[in-house]
């Protein structure tokens, strides 16, 4: 394995004075980050950085779970014998293996064993159907998984392998990665979470990996050219398609991520709740952590009293997470019990955080929230704000260290914008990715002069920081005038009975589309859809106004818990095909 020096071509920040072409200069002087725009970052390989941390720290603890800790010695030598367990299965360069796992150790060794014995990992959420599952193994080219015997979970895969799409399961169980007691418990008593597996040829035993040792050599890995990871993209307009993530974007965003921190050197806690299978928190929560030699206390997934719990309990100094996670925490009705004064900094990214949310969870926890910004398509992360000052409420931030931020015509994404005026976002750093797999058309489509499009709709201030308008897809065309739901959105946020809220278009016969929102009621709030929706459109302007307003028990929401308007859409769209 290798490493070499990576950083952007670029000179200067955010379409500063040196980026050519660009009309956006005169703030690069103001960069409110603890390291230097310019600094340049060592590109290594996904594995290089978990042997490294371990040689370092052998007997730190890596990840804490559900009451066992795994050190970082510990899970490098896993690792390296899962890695001659997939050699021995044919896992080489160019080969992909998929991982089907919630938050678990299994992740982890699987995921740093792939890589070293040279493959790619291709994540798949657990809440996938069969379908899901099928395509992405499919386009993937996937034939190997890795998943676990449980019931909820099992069933799915086995029906993806019935096909013939999948020729070889490893199957592993939850009860060989706890504490002797719980284990024993488990096996006794929690017989039925797990699926009967039928093992064999095709079906191979997790354990089954480590019976070779360690590998003799891990493969030798070109950090700018292989792909350590192709990332799914939630597939919320036409099918889902799989970012090529090499080991230097990834390795370098943990690096980028790692550089904005005031404090370095100080041992953090962090929470793993967001789930590993998501650019998010592979990033912020997994490799930031090994690069930096922290600890994660990992839990398979994000459950409200369990968070509470564990932040006092474990001493909990970081949080990553997403807008509706923070929400939940403030509204349970016993949050002024519990401690929460370890907590150093709370990360919040996936989905813009209402500015009445941030300020109702900072007053009341006294927890400093840093809000940022980033794709798939740039291994998680392009921008934050400020841990000490936390910035500029409703912001993205600054760019990380060697990411520039461009703000391009929407129609003409060559022609970049005077600073101040609102287009498409546009992203050139180290860590954007290769390209998409087996999509040349959409990589054409997706690149503009070295840029990442992002399709998100937004500006920089004069300072530098750039703030989200909206998507470019979420835009509703009102008769020839551009309405932006997160306007609306705004709005309805700034009213105490919402608790949460989506706008929409819908389709109207004279001026193409309308507005309609859909918004959950604060626990006991009594407001009638009619008063909301008069209360909306008196705030508005005229062309913004909203055609209908639904209020419902719950919203849709992603993988990792942020609102998704995808399903009301389709929802709207069914409703209309059936009533024309």
């Amino acid at each position: 394995m290798s490493s070499e020096s990576v950083a952007d071509d670029a000179d200067s920040p955010a379409g500063g004075p040196s980026a050519p072409g660009s009309r956006q200069v005169g703030w690069n002087s103001r960069y409110d980050h603890p390291v230097d725009w310019s600094h340049r970052f060592e590109a290594r390989s996904v594995p290089d950085m978990l042997l490294q941390t371990a040689t370092r720290y052998p007997g730190r603890t890596f990840i804490h779970f559900e009451g066992r800790n795994f050190t970082y010695g510990e899970i490098a030598d896993r690792a390296s014998e899962a890695a001659e367990g997939f050699r021995r299965l044919g896992v080489e360069r160019g080969v992909n293996v998929g991982l089907f796992l919630p938050n678990c150790p299994h992740y982890v060794v699987a995921y740093y064993g792939i890589m070293m014995a040279g493959g790619t990992v291709v994540n798949f959420s657990p809440l996938y159907t069969a379908d899901e599952l099928a395509f992405q193994a499919e386009d993937a080219h996937v034939d190997t998984m890795v998943c676990l015997d449980l019931e909820q979970l099992f069933p799915a895969i086995a029906e993806v392998q019935a096909r013939g799409i999948l020729k070889t399961l490893i199957v592993g169980n939850i009860a060989e990665v706890l504490p002797p007691l719980k284990s024993l418990a488990y096996r006794l008593f929690r017989r039925g979470d797990r699926a009967r597996i039928g093992y064999g040829r095709t079906r191979l035993r997790y354990d089954s990996l480590f019976r070779n040792g360690k590998i003799s050599r891990p493969a030798a890995i070109a950090v700018s050219e292989d792909i350590a990871l192709i990332q799914y993209t939630g597939g919320t307009t036409g099918r889902p398609k799989g970012a090529l993530l090499t080991h230097a974007n990834l390795s370098i965003n943990a690096a980028q991520v790692h550089a904005v921190d005031p404090e370095p050197g100080n041992l953090d806690r962090i929470l793993g709740a967001l789930p590993l299978f998501h650019v998010f928190a592979n990033t912020c929560v997994l490799n930031r952590s090994v690069l930096a030699g922290d600890e994660v206390i990992l839990i398979p997934k994000f459950d409200l009293d369990t968070v509470l719990k564990l932040i006092p309990a474990m001493q909990i100094t970081t949080l990553p997470g997403v807008p509706t996670m923070y929400r939940a925490m403030l509204d349970h009705p016993d949050i002024a019990n519990y401690d929460l004064t370890s907590l150093r900094i709370c990360i919040s990214g996936g989905a813009p955080m209402p500015a009445e949310l941030r300020s109702a969870f900072v007053k009341k926890t006294g927890a400093a929230i840093a809000e940022g910004y980033g794709l798939t398509e740039s291994s998680g992360v392009v921008s934050v704000n400020p841990y000490l000052t936390g910035g500029k409420p409703g912001s993205i931030g600054h760019p990380l260290p060697g990411t520039q931020i461009i703000i391009a015509d929407r129609e003409d994404p060559h022609h970049i914008l005077p600073q101040g005026e609102h287009g498409e976002i546009t992203v050139r750093g180290p860590q954007i990715m290769r390209g998409y797999w087996g999509r040349p058309e959409k990589n054409e489509d997706t690149f503009v002069d070295g840029r990442l499009r992002t399709g998100d709709v937004g500006y920089l201030d004069a300072d530098g920081y750039g703030f989200i308008v909206d998507r470019m897809k979420d835009l509703i065309l009102v008769g020839g005038f551009n309405v932006y739901p997160s306007t609306l959105e705004a709005e309805l946020y700034r009213h105490e009975a919402v608790k949460e809220a989506i706008v929409i278009g819908i389709d109207d016969k004279r001026l193409g589309q309308r507005p309609k929102a859909f918004v959950v009621l604060e626990e006991g709030a009594e407001v009638s859809e009619a008063v909301l929706l008069s209360y909306l459109n008196e705030h508005v302007g005229k062309h913004e106004r909203a055609a209908a307003l639904e209020i419902r028990a719950e919203l849709p929401k992603t993988m990792i818990g942020k609102l998704s308007r995808k399903e009301l859409v389709d929802e709207e769209r069914a409703k209309s095909a059936s009533c024309c």
